[in-house]
């Protein structure tokens, strides 16, 4: 695999670097929106939509009643946790354009079948993302593409994802889309890239993520 691939790739709260000042909004001032970002609105209609295709996705893949419940039980931030990740896509992609980087479907599909190889096929890729990170089969490609946007951002800055450098970026690109979030799902530390009240990740960690899990 391309040392690229390679590279662990994480968002926790662990994690101490600079990240993009997300700032709390009332309803008043944004009635509707679980978030704004570059003046665009994430409505919280848009947001229930994205933790529906989780739970459907969910429902389908564990028909037993008991195992859902499970695994909605597994998934009980799955509504701030995806805003969080709804942002912070934006976030990298506008870092990304700023730095110049570009991503082409080839890339994405490589990606798509390295992994697929190593988790034993489509379905089960499609089956480990669902259970591992709460992205729908549907939602694959969109986030493969950002995990290859992460990896290139990273290298244009000479540096990896692990690296203040690559948080720095982040960081000023959030400050550019002068983000505000509904105060409703969470608050946000900028000294830690992530909401004060859960640890959500991001940016996967693609070496190993496709693999099916064992007991």
């Amino acid at each position: 695999m391309h040392r690229r691939r390679r590279t662990a790739l994480l968002l926790t709260a662990a994690l101490a670097v600079a990240a993009p000042l997300l700032t709390a909004c009332g309803n008043e001032a944004h009635p509707g929106a679980a978030a704004v970002v570059g003046g665009q609105r994430i409505t919280i209609a848009q947001l229930d939509n994205r933790v529906d295709e989780v739970r459907e996705a969910q429902r389908a893949a564990v028909p037993d009643d008991a195992q859902y419940e499970q695994a909605i039980a597994r998934t009980g931030s799955l509504t701030r946790d995806t805003l969080h990740s709804m942002v912070l896509d934006q976030v990298l992609e506008r870092a990304a354009q700023d730095a110049g980087v570009t991503v082409t479907d080839r890339e994405v599909q490589q990606l798509r079948t390295e992994l697929q190889d190593q988790a034993g096929g489509a379905d089960a890729l499609e089956a480990a993302w669902l259970q591992q990170y709460g992205i729908p089969p549907q939602r694959l490609d969109d986030n493969l593409r950002l995990q290859v946007t992460a990896q290139k951002l990273a290298e244009q800055l000479g540096t990896d994802t692990s690296r203040p450098e690559f948080w720095q970026a982040l960081s000023a690109a959030g400050k550019k889309l002068d983000i505000d979030l509904n105060p409703r799902y969470g608050t946000w530390d900028p000294e830690k890239s992530s909401r004060v009240d859960a640890t959500t990740p991001w940016v996967r960690d693609v070496t190993n993520a496709g693999a099916p899990q064992t007991a």
